[in-house]
């Protein structure tokens, strides 16, 4: 029991993103194809208030079938899933040629930013 405990309160703690070093990962990563801005989509839908969205749920955006019949919320734990990957794999039939983030300060700071837009 002893150690146990021990262990959990040495458990390492998620680092917390820094939004404004997330904005500048959506502009070199994401901004080519997406926007934060309310209602405006580009080649991809509008990521504005993506955190606690249902995927493929915008109204002014055509999506692949692939994503409309996705059944998941954006959740942070789902968006550093899909994020970290090629977007293809994690949900095959996609439009979208993402080849993933794999530097994980910068997946946290793009999320934190995300959710900052709503």
């Amino acid at each position: 029991m002893t150690m146990l405990t021990f262990g959990a309160l040495h458990a390492p703690l998620a680092r917390a993103g820094d939004p404004a070093a997330g904005a500048d990962v959506f502009r070199q990563e994401c901004a080519e194809c997406h926007t934060t801005r309310e209602g405006h989509n580009k080649k991809g839908p509008s990521l504005f208030g993506i955190v606690g969205r249902h995927a493929g749920s915008l109204t002014d955006y055509k999506y692949t079938d692939a994503l409309k019949n996705a059944d998941w919320v954006w959740t942070d734990e789902k968006l550093h899933w899909y994020l970290s990957q090629p977007a293809r794999q994690a949900n095959p039939g996609t439009r979208m040629k993402y080849s993933g983030l794999d530097d994980a300060r910068q997946l946290d700071d793009l999320i934190a930013y995300l959710q900052s837009n709503h």
